[in-house]
């Protein structure tokens, strides 16, 4: 399975939940070479207080977790 696939497939976990507040998550880029997932949210997501902590503590701990050549997430 390519890593783009499998995070892909790790998203679609959490997605029920973040579209259960009216938000969002994509898939904006993804670099290997260090790790970093570029990602954009969306819907209420998109300038919440919380989304902070979704991204940190939602989204890049179970892709951490899923995925071991992710390291980090970012929002774009």
């Amino acid at each position: 399975m390519d890593i783009l696939d499998h995070i892909e497939r790790t998203l679609d976990t959490l997605r029920p939940y973040i579209a259960s507040h009216r938000g969002s998550v994509e898939i904006v880029d993804f670099d290997p070479s260090d790790g970093t997932l570029l990602v954009r949210l969306g819907g209420t997501c998109q300038g919440c207080s919380a989304s902070t902590q979704t991204l940190r503590l939602g989204i890049e701990a179970r892709l951490r977790e899923s995925v071991p050549e992710v390291k980090q997430v970012e929002a774009v």
